[in-house]
């Protein structure tokens, strides 16, 4: 074997590993199977590499271009493009693991080049929190380390990887893969076989307090392990271990569950480069996906002690270090690691290192310059803060220069004037320099843009303000003054700085006049300057920049104009000028209500008591809100009905019942004899038929409310001698109640009672009355229609098994006695089996106990 090659070792926290100087071909799994070619490509495919890398040098935001770089560069087969490729890449993309295993596969082919593939092991290992990428680390130690002597080599790199990525739910098989090199160790003195023991406890109890993918099988291994130790000492430590392991794994579920939306599943291997987000549906949902993972690691979710925050430290910002590579272009991700890198003592610094990444990865974001700039103005840095701010503004300025080759020419000059023809009341509202005027018309992107842009100088402003002072200030309004892009928030930022921090009327007056210079047709920069000019209580230039401006603008933009100058004659001014000045308005606008300037006139603080209590407006918003424009249920019921009432309804049958069942059609909501009603409020819609069933239930002694009774309820049963004494009762009370009839023919519909001597039936409680009423009437039902007597006959003529026998023995059944119908509802018994077979049904009264066996009442 050669000596090992001396190269540079890898530092880390303090941890060390000596890979040497061989490598096997074997390592090369996942790399280029191609051999390297040392002889020049072809022009053509060199001329379109050349080509791709200038284009993509000039736009680096295109995923696709740079695989097919990749892909042209492996196929070249040559050492220098391949690395001219990916280092363009990694600069673009760093810490990708798929492509650095990629890049250091093609440096594993040739003895030449293993020195490239070390190097480039030391510095990609260095941040990178890529499970995979340390796989293939541990990989090549362990086939460049075989003998004994190299062993602690190898486990000197376990350690060094799982100290960086032990945490990572992936790492389970690099566990896995350590506790199997402890456990394949020679032991050759019981002091060497008790640190081999030693050695794996450790590992064992590590690794199943955390959520790893296979913590449940290392679980069993460890308990296995414990056991053919000592089982004494096995029940103490799985004892003390299995509410930290139980956690593991209920935590790992909830894991399992944030992961699955954040990775895609067949992604596999592929390389994969992150692309610009066009905060679309799908980019808004996986960036609430991830801050809802981040959020939930850093709730702790594995109740970490404090005694081992190192620990919680390490796994959060792995965490954090997974979600700004797959989520680069980000700069929400990228801040909210930065918030959280800060809040840890002693990592300041490498909180404002994320910060600077996060703005080389997207130089562009106002988020991460704002919040870059401020750190390093905190740090006294105000060198690197001015930095700062010139490379944001010459991003937006680059982008604001394509934006306007692609815009319409109408969008390329000063944005659009909004159409003013809302008047406000508040007569304050223009003097503060943070309200702007509501602009109506939608501004273009490149407006929007160029407003945004000017953000970016005002806060560069300020800045200089705070910590180099006044000349500071100035010379970065100067820089401004001179940009085409800069927009008239700028002037005003730079005056009412001038006048709030250093009391200079005069040099923030000219301010404004200068820039009314370049944005005289901005209504809305006008009326800021004339905001000021009232501010400071200078009327009389107030005055004439009013009478300057006005006859510029057409009236559809000037109202907001007209209506501010307004409320400072109403406040200020004397009852002639102000009524002078309503003259001219009703010139301008004649199709106003004298009624409406009458009332702004009288206007405070945007109380309008002429609005409120005169014209009746508060009363009319009371009333609106107490108001529901819902419809009523028995309205729209009604309208059912009235629209169903012209349906073609299968009519009952002619028959001696036909009085019955209309009656009862009536009672039961049914159209045909419905008394129309006039416009009731829902409630009472309801409430009437109630009460009116209820007073019919008093009236009649307890008969029952909805329809007859021998249709509803089964009476006690009467001994058969007592049959023509309930025919009696029955013709006594039909003549008694026959003249109070509502049905054809002046009969009231029948409710009878159960025995004339027996108390009234409990009244059905409140809240089933309530139930029924709600129930729609049966007009509404729109399904088919059974004839009653189809019905009756198909139940008289069905054949019904009978019951079991009385007795051990049984008996014949007793013979089958045909007796009329009962005029009250009455019961019939199912008749028991015998050995005869299956008897005919029976409808006969009920006999009693003993009449026919066991018997079941319907």
């Amino acid at each position: 074997m050669d000596e090992p090659v001396q190269n540079e070792d890898i530092h880390l926290d303090g941890d060390q590993t000596q890979p040497t100087g061989e490598i096997i071909a074997a390592l090369n799994q996942n790399g280029s199977s191609n051999s390297i070619k040392t002889e020049a490509d072809l022009d053509s495919p060199t001329s379109e590499f050349d080509a791709l890398f200038a284009r993509l040098s000039e736009n680096p935001h295109d995923p696709e271009g740079w695989k097919r770089l990749i892909e042209l560069a492996t196929n070249s087969g040559e050492i220098p493009k391949i690395q001219k490729a990916y280092d363009e890449v990694l600069k673009y993309y760093p810490n990708t693991s798929s492509a650095q295993i990629a890049y250091i596969s093609h440096f594993l082919n040739d003895e030449s080049t293993f020195t490239e593939a070390e190097q480039l092991f030391i510095k990609f290992l260095r941040s990178s929190p890529n499970v995979d990428l340390w796989k293939f680390y541990l990989t090549y130690v362990r086939r460049r380390n075989t003998g004994p002597s190299t062993r602690e080599i190898v486990r000197k790199s376990y350690d060094f990887a799982l100290s960086h990525i032990g945490q990572d739910k992936d790492a389970g098989e690099i566990y896995n893969d350590y506790i199997q090199f402890l456990k394949a160790g020679d032991a050759s003195s019981t002091w060497e076989e008790q640190q081999k023991m030693d050695a794996l406890r450790k590992a064992y109890h590590k690794a199943v307090q955390i959520p790893l993918d296979n913590v449940e099988r290392l679980w069993s291994e460890l308990e296995t392990f414990e056991t053919n130790l000592n089982k004494i000492t096995a029940k103490k430590f799985m004892s003390d271990l299995s509410p930290a392991h139980m956690q593991a794994r209920t935590v790992l579920r909830q894991l399992t569950s944030h992961l699955n939306g954040l990775y895609p599943a067949n992604q596999g291997s592929e390389l994969f480069l992150p692309s610009v987000p066009k905060f679309d549906a799908a980019d808004r949902s996986l960036v609430g996906k991830w801050k809802a993972y981040l959020k939930w690691e850093e709730s702790n979710p594995l109740e970490i002690e404090e005694k081992d925050k190192h620990t919680l430290v390490t796994r959060i910002q792995g965490v954090y270090r997974k979600a700004v590579i797959r989520m680069r272009f980000y700069g929400e991700i990228w801040f909210m690691a930065y918030t959280w890198t800060n809040t840890i003592p002693g990592k300041q610094d490498e909180a404002l290192a994320i910060l600077k990444s996060g703005l080389e990865a997207n130089p562009s974001s106002y988020l991460l310059a704002f919040a870059y700039a401020e750190a390093t103005e905190l740090k006294k840095d105000y060198a690197e803060a001015h930095s700062t701010f010139e490379k944001l503004i010459t991003s937006l300025s680059k982008g604001l220069d394509e934006l306007e080759k692609i815009s319409p020419p109408a969008a390329n000059g000063v944005p659009d004037e909004p159409n003013s023809s809302q008047s406000t009341n508040d007569s304050f509202n223009s003097q503060g320099s943070d309200s702007k005027p509501v602009k109506s018309k939608k501004p273009t992107e490149l407006q929007e843009r160029r407003t945004e842009y000017g953000l970016a100088y005002i806060m560069w402003m300020r800045f200089a303000r705070r910590a180099e002072g006044l000349q500071s200030l100035r010379k970065v309004f100067a820089k401004a003054r001179k940009d085409r892009w800069a927009p008239w928030e700028v002037y005003e930022a730079s005056a009412l700085m001038e006048y709030h921090c250093f009391d200079d009327k005069t040099v923030a007056s000219r301010i404004f006049e200068k820039g009314l210079e370049y944005f005289g047709d901005e209504i809305d920069y006008v009326c800021r300057y004339l905001g000021f000019l009232i501010s400071i209580n200078d009327g009389n230039n107030a005055r004439a920049l009013f009478e300057r401006v006005i006859p510029t603008f057409p009236a559809d933009r000037a109202r907001q104009l007209w209506e501010r100058w307004a409320r400072y004659e109403y406040q200020y001014g004397d009852l002639e000028a102000a009524i002078k000045l309503e003259k001219r308005m009703s010139e301008v606008y004649p199709n106003d209500p004298p009624i409406k300037r009458f009332a702004q006139r009288h206007i405070y603080l945007g109380v309008d008591a002429i609005a409120a209590r005169d014209l009746g407006f508060a009363i009319a918003r009371r009333h609106n809100a107490g108001s529901t424009p819902a419809l009523g249920k028995t309205e729209t019921l009604q309208s059912l009905n009235a629209g169903n009432t012209s349906g073609a309804k299968r009519p009952a049958s002619p028959d001696h019942r036909g009085k019955r069942e209309d009656n009862r059609n009536f009672n039961e909501g049914g159209t045909g004899y419905k008394r129309q009603r006039g416009n009731q409020s829902p409630s009472r819609d309801r409430d009437v038929p109630m009460r009116d069933r209820d007073r019919d239930h008093r009236d009649r002694d307890g008969r029952d409310r909805w329809g007859d009774n021998r249709r509803r309820f089964s009476p006690a049963p009467a001994p058969p001698a007592g049959a023509s004494n309930w025919e009696n009762k029955e013709r006594d009370r039909d003549d008694r109640d026959g003249s109070r009839g509502y049905g054809p023919g002046g009969r009231e519909i029948k409710k009878e009672e159960s025995f004339r001597g027996a108390p009234p039936q409990a009244q059905i409680p409140p809240i089933v009355s309530w139930f029924v009423g709600e129930l729609p009437p049966a007009a509404s039902f729109d399904g088919p229609i059974f004839k009653t007597e189809d019905l009756m006959k198909c139940f008289k003529n069905a054949i019904i098994p009978s019951s079991g026998a009385g007795g051990p023995g049984g008996g014949p059944p007793p013979p089958r006695v045909r007796s009329p119908a009962p005029s009250g509802p009455s019961g019939y018994t199912q008749h028991h089996r015998g050995g005869g077979g299956r008897p005919p049904p029976d409808y006969g009264p009920y006999q009693g106990p003993g009449g026919g066996g066991r018997g079941r009442r319907y």
